[in-house]
């Protein structure tokens, strides 16, 4: 049996800020560490309590949420016994936040989808960034993945075109799944490696505020008098683009924190959060 240590999680904001805010759960990559998602907190909603959490597996310098097999096919089993730890951890906050959403690099990307075979109704929305759903035919999966094609949660999933780590048959695999279990807001980045750029980050931004706000992004001539801005007369999808607390591009915000651990986040001067290639990536 796996477990969350609690006493290991990254916070984005001091414990008597997190109650009452939406919870975003990040689950980093292979081989890296609580320490590297949290990276991406100055770019994303700051309304939000964003935890990272560490695998609780030991690998190489950094830790797995399971361990390796053929690329892009674990086994399942540890796969779901990672998805019920981090369930547990989540269930243990009892009910501090309105709701929860997942966010998931390369292996985390994979326990992020199997967190959502396990409870589709737990979740508010998940994001995959360059992960895979993990392959199951299994009759508690088949009972699990009804439950969620009908539920049919939000999630983003954003993969480069050159991601050399994900093999391409997991990447059919994941596409063909999520267009049949999930709502899913599917982009391929050109030129992208392994990693995270910062149009994906947009784009995600994007998708938060969308699937949190339902009138982001309308048309104003359909929104009646109600809903719009008494005092600025804008109404409130042009309020909700100007919003402050839309992630800011990486140049706005230079105290960000960078690792180079493997599957770590990286802010360089060209604009782009990415990782470092890693063929180990499972």
């Amino acid at each position: 049996m796996v477990t969350i240590d609690a006493a290991l999680v990254r916070w984005s904001t001091d414990e008597a800020e997190r109650a009452g805010r939406p919870l975003l759960v990040l689950l980093h990559g292979v081989g890296s560490h609580e320490g590297d998602l949290i990276g991406l907190a100055p770019y994303l909603p700051r309304d939000l309590a964003i935890a990272s959490l560490r695998a609780p597996l030991p690998h190489g310098d950094g830790h797995s949420w399971y361990p390796l097999a053929l690329p892009g096919s674990p086994e399942p089993g540890p796969v779901d016994e990672a998805a019920e730890a981090v369930l547990a951890w989540v269930d243990s906050l009892g009910d501090a936040h309105p709701s929860v959403a997942l966010l998931g690099f390369s292996q985390g990307g994979s326990l992020t989808l199997q967190l959502l075979r396990h409870a589709p109704e737990r979740f508010a929305w998940a994001a995959v960034l360059a992960g895979f759903v993990v392959p199951d035919d299994s009759e508690a999966t088949s009972r699990r993945d009804a439950e969620l094609a009908r539920v049919r949660p939000d999630v983003f999933w954003g993969r480069g075109d050159v991601d050399a780590v994900i093999p391409l048959d997991a990447v059919q695999r994941t596409a063909d799944w999520l267009a049949a279990h999930a709502d899913v807001e599917e982009t391929v980045y050109p030129g992208l490696a392994h990693g995270i750029s910062q149009e994906e980050l947009d784009d995600l931004n994007a998708f938060i505020s969308r699937v949190t706000n339902p009138l982001a992004g309308l048309d104003p001539d359909t929104l009646d008098s109600d809903t719009r801005d008494s005092d600025s007369d804008t109404d409130v999808a042009a309020a909700d683009r100007g919003a402050p607390d839309r992630a800011a591009a990486p140049a706005a915000a230079p105290d960000a924190p960078a690792t180079t651990d493997a599957d770590a986040l990286a802010v360089d001067a060209g604009r782009r959060i990415g990782t470092v290639d890693d063929p180990a990536v499972r």
